[in-house]
């Protein structure tokens, strides 16, 4: 395993569990096949892996379609469904003559994408070094005191510590709520909380699901929002990396989440939430479950939707091992 300097930084979180003494976090230093670079390994091994090394170098590569709050180029808003490092990674070195990764990009000219893309590119660079890596689905509490925005951040292994470290690669510097980015606290209170966390909250009748979403105004938010965010979790656990607007049948529609979808979503949030306590049984039997059962995983096709609109479309998850 290479050498990382993987460790707590100024206010690390009291929160932060530690893992049972036989934990095996080896499985998340190999690279699913969404993370693999394929022809680009090379690449990737160049990215220190530093977290706000391989951080800065994720915000160079990429920049937040939306978030950015600039009037990115129409020509490349289709960088959003590219959802495989390699294809990332192909497109970057297309617009920028095969340059180092650490080279300067001009924004305008950056693959758009979102935190899952930064998240999964920061994973992908520590994967490529032979560091366990994998990325959550949940929700930021950092960005509004009064809203709750969908996001994905990085969970890194620190063997020394026996604890997964968590860090959001998308933000640069501490914010009014958030410490440190490079090492965010675990917990029901911290300021990210699970998919898992946040609807066992909701289903506690603690939180307003309106209040946790995509946006502000937006309507795209709910109850029916948190239980498909349980099943993103759950996916992105079984290494199956999504886009965050890929949809399957065990997710809830905008009319809300039935009785059998409700207690899907129940069930997987008390595996996620053992899992991330250190219960080994759980996450193997997770992971089976998503990989598996038809009810539960995505299976080998999704139904892509559009942030911009455009009609959905039939995407094959398989199409990058052809």
């Amino acid at each position: 395993m290479t050498e990382t300097n993987l460790t707590a930084g100024p206010g690390s979180a009291t929160a932060t569990r530690s893992q049972p003494g036989d934990y095996d976090a080896s499985p998340w230093a190999r690279h699913s096949p969404f993370s693999d670079p394929g022809r680009y390994r090379e690449l990737l091994s160049a990215v220190p892996p530093r977290i706000e090394d391989l951080s800065a170098v994720a915000r160079n590569l990429i920049i937040h379609y939306r978030a950015s709050g600039l009037d990115l180029p129409d020509v490349t808003k289709d960088d959003i469904n590219a959802r495989w490092v390699a294809r990332i990674l192909d497109l970057d070195q297309q617009r920028h003559g095969h340059r180092p990764l650490v080279d300067e990009r001009d924004p305008m000219s950056r693959v758009q994408g979102c935190c899952r893309d930064h998240s999964l590119f920061s994973a992908a660079v520590l994967r490529q070094h032979g560091v366990p890596a994998r990325i959550r689905y949940g929700f930021s509490h950092y960005f509004s005191p009064d809203y709750n925005f969908d996001h994905v951040i990085v969970e890194t292994w620190l063997p020394n510590e026996r604890r997964w470290l968590r860090f959001d690669p998308e933000i640069a510097e501490p914010m009014q709520r958030l410490t440190t980015p490079q090492d965010i606290p675990h917990g029901p209170d911290a300021p990210f909380t699970t998919a898992a966390e946040s609807w066992r909250a909701y289903r506690a009748g603690t939180i307003d699901p309106q209040q946790y979403g995509v946006a502000p105004g937006v309507p795209v938010a709910g109850d029916w929002f948190l239980q498909g965010a349980v099943f993103y979790d759950a996916a992105f656990r079984a290494g199956i990396e999504l886009l965050l607007w890929d949809g399957w049948a065990a997710l809830s529609s905008p009319d809300g989440p039935t009785t059998e979808e409700a207690a899907a979503a129940d069930e997987l949030s008390e595996m996620i939430i053992a899992a991330d306590a250190g219960d080994a049984d759980a996450e193997q039997q997770l992971i089976h479950r998503v990989r598996t059962d038809p009810t539960v995983g995505p299976g080998s096709t999704v139904h892509t939707n559009s942030p911009f609109g455009d009609p959905p479309v039939t995407t094959d998850l398989t199409a990058a091992l052809l």
